[in-house]
């Protein structure tokens, strides 16, 4: 039998308010006794009793025996959920910044105090990725990882690609239906692809990894010569993160825009939807599809957990705590597009290959082997001079530097 829930929610933005849209709906275990927000003088369509600005009213009471953390600040949700964990509340989050950067930490908690974070709707929206990769691939061995994990990128990829309109007509788009933040370069620039690839690499290869140590490099400068490029091929830009394992030894992972053609599973995921594909050795290829971003998306991921709470789920953290032979480098090769206007750049860059060049006008590319070295030591020279960087090879031809 279920245990009842009384839950404290820190949020009530898009995703707190269509968590709490799709609860109304349900007869489940729960009690929802306290939001806490930040402004208390923005009007609420709830009665305002549920509501508090001091967030020690939930995690110091000892009733709420579930704690909920949906805010946008990641600083402030560590601190939430750690008071959390360590007064014996349980804790669902949807904080992939924070999870991100405190992950190790957070695994030691829940052991030191019995206490369980589940984190399903950080990672990919709908999609409930980190629970196959926690249960049914925990005897899996899992080749690579990669996908759509963004859905406000997505949806300007989609928009510029399918409909012709501008980048930045794009982005206002994503914005306004609450896709994209106001500051979108956590999206755009692929540090929320990171923090998500991180967390799933963690079920996945037991190695956890600084987000400091992975490279990402996004589509804010994404210009109308990559799309006439991709429409002149027959193939899609996709921001892409991938996380592959070289060998029994070494697990490589990277965030860049990916040249998608239409024989792949990611080439037919348009708007604000996501996908994952996995690659395993006994299961084959496999393909999760589902909406990435918005409240009711996101929400019912995050009421999953909760609905696991009520018969004290907990992620066994199986892979993390096993045998770390396991060990995350940056010293692969790769094969990428350049468009550039510096010429320095390029041999900056030191292509250990080139297959391609491309020289008119105003337009310049080249198609080569790079080490991802190189790309994470040019990566402020790539953002001043506006070049756009994508993964133009299969994951199959990612491997170790050679020296």
């Amino acid at each position: 039998m279920s245990k009842k829930l009384k839950i404290g929610i820190f949020g009530f933005g898009v995703v707190g308010q269509g968590l709490h849209d799709i609860i109304i709906t349900k007869n489940l275990n729960l009690e929802i006794v306290k939001f806490v927000i930040k402004d208390p003088n923005k009007k609420r369509t709830l009665a305002a009793e549920l509501f508090t600005t001091d967030k020690d009213v939930v995690l110091d009471d000892p009733e709420i025996n579930t704690v909920v953390e949906l805010i946008n600040d990641a600083d402030a949700a560590y601190q939430i959920v750690k008071k959390a964990l360590t007064s014996g509340k349980n804790v669902v989050s949807a904080s992939k910044k924070m999870i991100a950067e405190h992950l190790e930490e957070l695994i030691a908690l829940q052991k030191e105090h019995g206490t369980s974070l589940l984190y399903e709707g950080s990672v990919c929206g709908s999609i409930p990725i980190i629970r196959n990769l926690e249960e049914y691939y925990d005897n899996e061995l899992l080749h690579s990882i990669s996908g759509i994990f963004n859905g406000s990128s997505n949806y300007i990829l989609s928009k510029v690609y399918n409909e012709g309109l501008d980048y930045d007509t794009a982005l206002k788009q994503a914005q306004d239906l609450g896709f994209a933040e106001t500051d979108p370069i956590s999206d755009v620039g692929g540090y929320d692809s990171k923090y998500k690839l991180i967390i799933a690499v963690a079920h996945a290869y037991g190695v956890i990894v600084k987000a400091e140590d992975v490279l990402n490099i996004g589509i804010q400068n994404l210009s109308p010569y990559e799309l006439q490029y991709a429409k002149e091929k027959g193939i899609k830009i996709k921001l892409v993160p991938v996380a592959k394992e070289l060998d029994d030894k070494h697990v490589a992972m990277f965030v860049l825009p990916k040249f998608v053609k239409q024989s792949e599973f990611l080439y037919n995921v348009d708007n604000e939807y996501n996908g994952v594909v996995v690659q395993a050795a006994f299961a084959d290829q496999q393909f999760f599809f589902g909406k990435g971003a918005g409240g009711h998306p996101t929400g019912s991921a995050v009421l999953s957990d909760i609905a696991a709470l009520r018969y004290d789920y907990q992620y066994e953290y199986k892979k993390t705590s096993g045998v770390k032979d396991l060990k995350f480098t940056n010293d692969i090769e790769l094969a990428i597009y350049l468009r550039y206007d510096d010429e320095a750049l390029v041999e900056a860059l030191s292509f250990d290959a080139i297959y391609e060049r491309y020289y008119s006008g105003d337009f310049k590319y080249v198609i080569g082997k790079v080490k991802l070295q190189n790309l994470i030591a040019q990566q402020q020279h790539i953002a001043n001079s506006k070049a756009f960087v994508a993964f133009a090879g299969e994951l199959s031809d990612v491997q170790l530097a050679t020296i």
